[in-house]
Parts: C-alpha cells; sequence; structure tokens
C-alpha cells in the first residue's frame, strides 16, 4: 500500500515545517487545523520524511486516548513505519522491528522517567496530538516538559487554538498575551472556512429544535417553557434537561428527523451515511438506544466509554454498515468514522473543546457532494457555539479546569436530575420538539412566512414560501445550492410530516401493558387532574377569586365534564389554558 498522497494544506505545512527547521537549533513546530482537515497524515508525512532523510530513528505519538494509539499505529503503517499502540509502562526498550511506539498522556503521566529514556537513547521525534491535553492534570505538563524535554524534535498539533492560565503554561507551546491569558501560538494554522473552501471538509447544516418543556417544581407548581428564549439560565437549564429526557416528545421527534437525514443521503450517493447521538451519560445512552430502536426499527450500535470493548465496536462501526451509534464520550476528537455525517446533540456538554471536536467527527470529506447535518436543541449556549464555529472566527479554548483524568475535562456541568437554584430537583413531564431555524452566518433563519424565535433574523414573514423541489432536496445544505432560507423551508415543512410520523412510530410493540402505560407519564388523567388543581390553586391566589369561581371559568373557556369526570385530552387543553393566564 503506497502512501497516502498529501491535500495541498498539508503539502504546504510540510514545506513550512521543512523552512522552520533549516535553521540550527529548532525544535518545536505548532500546527492548529481544524477537525477533519487531516492532522494524522500531516504529522506521519513529516515523521516519513524525517526518517527517510536519517534526521530522525524514532517516533513517538503521544495521544488522548488508548483507542487513538491504535489508529495512529494502523494510520502509520501506510507511512512505512512500525509503531508498537500496546507499549505499557512497565515495558522496557521499544521492541525490535518497530521505528518507535504509541502512549497516552496518562502513560506518560504515571511514568514520565521511562518515556524520557526511551526518546532519549536515539534521535526521536515526539508528536504530542492535541497537546492541550498536557493542561488537563496539574502535573501532566510537567510530566510531558520531563519526559520529553531533550528530545530531538517536537511537533505539536491541535484542532483549535487553546488559553491558558499564565502560571500553568503547557511545554514547547509559545505564547502570546490575551488579556489575562495566554493563547497560543500556532507556526502553521488550517481553519475551518479554508478547509471549506478546498473541500477539505464537509458544509455543515446546524438545525436548531426548539419545543416547549414541562416539569414540575419543588412546591408542585407545574412550569412550561419554551427552549428558545427560555428566560433566565435556571429556567432554560431546566428546560433544557427536561428535553433531554428519553421519555419525552423532543428526542423521538429528533431522532426521527436524523433518521430521515440518513435516508436521504443513503438514497442520493452516500450509501453508507451514519450517525452519531451524544449522550450525557450511560443511563442516558441506554434510554437513547431503546428510543432509536423504536422509532427507527433498527438496533443502533452503544459504545459506552466504561465499556472494554468501546474501541472494538467504533472500529467495526467505522466499517459496518450500521445506521447509528449512541455514544458516551468516546465519539471525541481524532476518532476517525468518515461515513458519518449527521450528529445528534442530546448531551448537556457545552464546552467549547467538546463542542468543536464532536462536530468534527461528522466533516470529514470524501467527495464534494457530502454535506453534514447537526441536529441541536435550540439553547443559547450551543447556538452560540455553533455561530463561532460556522463563521470560523478566531476560535480560541478556554484553559480546562484541574482535573483527575483526560475524560474529566469534558465532565457535564448540568446535573442528570434538572435542578432549581439551590439544588431542589424537579420532576420531569413531558416535552415537545419543532423545527426552530437553521444557522447561516451566526444568524437564524427560518423558512418565509414563519416567525423565527427570539432574536432571529428570518426573511419577511408577509414573502411567499420558498419553493423546494426534489432535486434541491439532494443537495441539503451545500453551499450555493440552496440559500439558507431555502433549507430553513425545506426542514420546516418535512419536520410537519415528522411529527405525525413520530406519533405513530412511538409506541413499541415490543412493550407491554404496564411499560405503556410508564410511558404515558403524566398525561393520565389522575396526574392532569392534580395540575388542573394546581394551576386553579395559582390563578386563584393571584386574581383573589376563589377556587370554584376559576373552576368554572376554565370549564366555560374549555366546554365539557367537571374535571373529576374529564379524561385526559379536556385535561390538558385545561391545564394550557390555565397556563395562559399565569
Amino acid at each position: 500500500m503506497g502512501q497516502p498522497p498529501l491535500r495541498p494544506w498539508q503539502r504546504e505545512a510540510l514545506a513550512s515545517y521543512q523552512s522552520a527547521h533549516a535553521a540550527a537549533g529548532r525544535r518545536d513546530f505548532l500546527v492548529t487545523a481544524t477537525p477533519g482537515a487531516g492532522k494524522t497524515t500531516f504529522a506521519l508525512a513529516v515523521a516519513g520524511d524525517l526518517m527517510r532523510r536519517r534526521v530522525i530513528d524514532r517516533v513517538v505519538i503521544v495521544c488522548p486516548t488508548d483507542h487513538l494509539r491504535t489508529q495512529w499505529a494502523d494510520a502509520a503503517s501506510a507511512f512505512g513505519l512500525v509503531l508498537d499502540p500496546k507499549m505499557s509502562n512497565a515495558q522496557g526498550p521499544v521492541p525490535a522491528g518497530c521505528q518507535g511506539y504509541v502512549a497516552t498522556y496518562a502513560q506518560v503521566a504515571a511514568r514520565p522517567a521511562i518515556h524520557a529514556a526511551r526518546s532519549g537513547r536515539m534521535r526521536s521525534l515526539v508528536v504530542l496530538d492535541e497537546i492541550h491535553h498536557a493542561g488537563d492534570g496539574l502535573s501532566w505538563g510537567e510530566a510531558v516538559g520531563e519526559a520529553f524535554g531533550e528530545v530531538h524534535r517536537r511537533l505539536s498539533l491541535t484542532g483549535t487554538p487553546f488559553r491558558t492560565k499564565a502560571g500553568e503554561r503547557i511545554p514547547f507551546v509559545e505564547y502570546e498575551v490575551d488579556g489575562d491569558l495566554l493563547r497560543s501560538r500556532a507556526d502553521f494554522t488550517y481553519g475551518y472556512r479554508r478547509a471549506l473552501a478546498d473541500r477539505v471538509v464537509r458544509p455543515v447544516v446546524f438545525a436548531a429544535y426548539s419545543g416547549v418543556s414541562r416539569w414540575r417544581n419543588s412546591a408542585g407548581e407545574v412550569i412550561a417553557a419554551s427552549l428558545t428564549g427560555a428566560g433566565t439560565k435556571s429556567v432554560e437549564t431546566a428546560a433544557w434537561r427536561t428535553a433531554l429526557d428519553p421519555k419525552g416528545g423532543w428526542v423521538p421527534h429528533v431522532i426521527a428527523a436524523m433518521d430521515e437525514r440518513i435516508t436521504q443521503l443513503r438514497s442520493s450517493g452516500m450509501p453508507d451515511a451514519a450517525g452519531l447521538v451524544l449522550a450525557s451519560d450511560q443511563d442516558d445512552a441506554r434510554d437513547y438506544a431503546d428510543v432509536v430502536r423504536r422509532i427507527t426499527g433498527h438496533k443502533p450500535v452503544l459504545i459506552l466509554s466504561d465499556d472494554a470493548a468501546a474501541s472494538k465496536r467504533i472500529e467495526k462501526f467505522r466499517g459496518s454498515d450500521e445506521r447509528i451509534a449512541v455514544c458516551v464520550r468516546m465519539i471525541s476528537e481524532g476518532v476517525d468514522i468518515p461515513r458519518a455525517a449527521c450528529l445528534a446533540w442530546m448531551t448537556s456538554y457545552r464546552t467549547p473543546l467538546f463542542f468543536a471536536q464532536a462536530v468534527g467527527r461528522v466533516v470529514r470529506s470524501r467527495n464534494p457532494r457530502e454535506a453534514a447535518t447537526v441536529f441541536l436543541p435550540a439553547v443559547r449556549p450551543l447556538l452560540a457555539l455553533a455561530a463561532e464555529l460556522e463563521q470560523d472566527r478566531n476560535y480560541v479554548m478556554a484553559p480546562p479546569p484541574p482535573v483527575e483524568d483526560d475524560l474529566a475535562a469534558l465532565a457535564d456541568p448540568m446535573p442528570r436530575e434538572p435542578a432549581e437554584p439551590g439544588g431542589r430537583t424537579i420532576e420531569v413531564l413531558d416535552s415537545e420538539a419543532e423545527f426552530a431555524h437553521v444557522l447561516h452566518s451566526g444568524r437564524a433563519v427560518v423558512s418565509a412566512g414563519a416567525s423565527g424565535p427570539s432574536g432571529s433574523a428570518g426573511p419577511d414573514p408577509a414573502s411567499s414560501p420558498v419553493a423546494v423541489s426534489e432535486d434541491e432536496q439532494e443537495y441539503l445544505g451545500l453551499p450555493g445550492l440552496l440559500t439558507p432560507e431555502q433549507t430553513a423551508a425545506l426542514l420546516a415543512t418535512r419536520d410537519s410530516d415528522l411529527r405525525r410520523r413520530v406519533a405513530s412510530m412511538a409506541r413499541d410493540p415490543l412493550a407491554d401493558a404496564a411499560e405503556r402505560e410508564a410511558a404515558a407519564g403524566w398525561r393520565a388523567a389522575a396526574d392532569l387532574r392534580r395540575e388542573v388543581n394546581q394551576l386553579v390553586a395559582r390563578v386563584a391566589a393571584r386574581t383573589g377569586k376563589p377556587h370554584a369561581t376559576v373552576h368554572s371559568q376554565v370549564r366555560r373557556a374549555v366546554p365539557g365534564p367537571a374535571s373529576a369526570a374529564a379524561g385526559p385530552d379536556l385535561l390538558s387543553a385545561r391545564r394550557d389554558h390555565l397556563l395562559g393566564l399565569l
């Protein structure tokens, strides 16, 4: 198998590397390249070139996770490099027949001296993949510095510029002052905008989904709020976490939307298209997997960070025809699944690092006709991150907090159970989903004739709907072929049809009667009656009217029998009427 051809940016970066090291004594070089651009190929091209010219005799790769060790070793073989991905700290010298090995940052931090010995015995190139991980622990940077401070060459890679506190500098990185922090300074930068123009990465359509979430607070009050413009931060957080509850309506709706998009991609030139569902924890992941099976009729691949077989599951999914994988943490930076073109953001992670790296899993381009779609909740933290990534601004990651290991750097800042200020938990009732808008140039674009969310910059509501033909649907999201308004119109039109489909698919034919009753949850008449009575009490307290008067007014507004004899549909209508009065 021959060496993979280099992309123009990789050839340019290689020339820049060679020029920079023409000066005697230069050891370090930092490359910032957007996720999906091909940093691994570039680094191995550098290593192969240095080995051929006998500048180095050994290659050491340091990466964030065990899975990436194997991925690096497999990629290195195409460059004629044999790297051992399984070396432990207990082993001594690099095995005969190997030009080097692959380790994790955790390994280096555990025994920096052994890595210093291995890399110091011969002229070595050390590649520090996603070097910001050297700042994940208070001692990790020191360990990396101790292990590789005296090596012949160092090549550092990152997908996003990062910032560091002055007292916590990451070794081998040059910085410039950025306010109270230090900003990394790269020797070569390749951003998303340029990568998109070069068709190295896929264009991304960020499809935001709103909807109403309902929950009961610690005082027994039923709260309803939209994901878009939910008000205070605490209300937005509760609405967001309620929407992510697998028993509600938001999750099945968005999974159905992603499944439909996968079907469309498979029928229009991408026969192996797949989607990733990102979950916050293992419990949610298992529940989401059940929803995927129920909605799509296909059992998804479940990839959990604590599963010893997770790496094997990723490799199997990468080369299989499976449609969807539900993941916790494992699908982050560096994991290469080129056929993954859709991402459902069903996690409450909202750090710039995790967002950029996760979106990077679906932007790896194989041909110019492919596009990526990210389905996400229409909440302010995620929309801000998507706007930053879409516009390819000077996107800089903040320094991570002190953590115990690299996975903890992705820790979810939101609790699994939604909570009010003060830590009191709330009871999730239900959620609904509806297409809100697409992001374009940092603004929210709705379809013509639709009213966008608060703050959106959609088209004139008086204008006629934008026509989207069947042929145009095949090119959803490709720049220049559909306007943002047409893309929004297409998704909005399909969303109304999707809602009817989800209602018919949501029931699990394998579930028994008790499970179906549990899934119905708060819609049961008894729960609805309690909610109506509580809302009547709130209206009475606010207006000073007796409870009986409020009940009579509600019956006149929503005609039917008394609440004690009313069915769920009528009670639901009365509940919504009362919510409107508050």
